[in-house]
């Protein structure tokens, strides 16, 4: 991407239902660090989640992220920007499955939360080369499932370490 991507105008986020998911309900707009605004959603998503079966809880995450390969790409299309920084679903999506997979608490909540975000911002192979040589919803999906997949190797061997 050459350049800073254009800011979304708040009327082209509130004109398509589309632009509500992709741009995480309005935490894809915020000015600084969209898609760690886009990650905290998905604790107040994931607390809801929590109140349903485990087989609903984790259907309902894999349906979040295939569906996100739509909602990611169809969004992309209209903005005119392959992954702009306000599409946040994929962070959205990518996060619930590692809430999903850790134990349930505050700390490995929030341990998650900072081993998904550096993987997410630093990219460490093949991350990197998936978000660039995949284009579309796939490829904007694609990057955050694997920051997710490494964050879960790190939170799975802390778990084993300190059991």
């Amino acid at each position: 991407m050459a350049g800073k991507p254009p800011r979304v105008a708040f009327a082209t986020f509130a004109a398509a239902p589309v632009h509500w998911l992709a741009l995480g309900f309005g935490s894809g707009l915020s000015p600084r660090a969209p898609g760690t605004a886009g990650t905290l959603v998905a604790f107040p998503l994931h607390a809801l989640l929590l109140l349903l079966p485990w087989p609903a809880h984790a259907g309902l995450v894999a349906v979040a992220c295939v569906v996100g390969i739509w909602i990611c790409g169809e969004s992309a299309r209209r903005l005119g920007v392959h992954d702009h920084p306000a599409i946040v679903w994929d962070e959205i999506a990518a996060f619930l499955v590692v809430l999903a997979l850790i134990p349930q608490s505050p700390a490995w909540w929030l341990a998650a939360f900072v081993a998904f975000r550096v993987f997410d911002i630093l990219k460490p192979w093949p991350i990197r080369e998936a978000d660039h040589s995949l284009h579309g919803g796939l490829g904007i999906m694609l990057d955050d499932i694997l920051a997710a997949f490494y964050a879960l190797l790190l939170l799975w061997g802390a778990r084993l370490l300190l059991a």
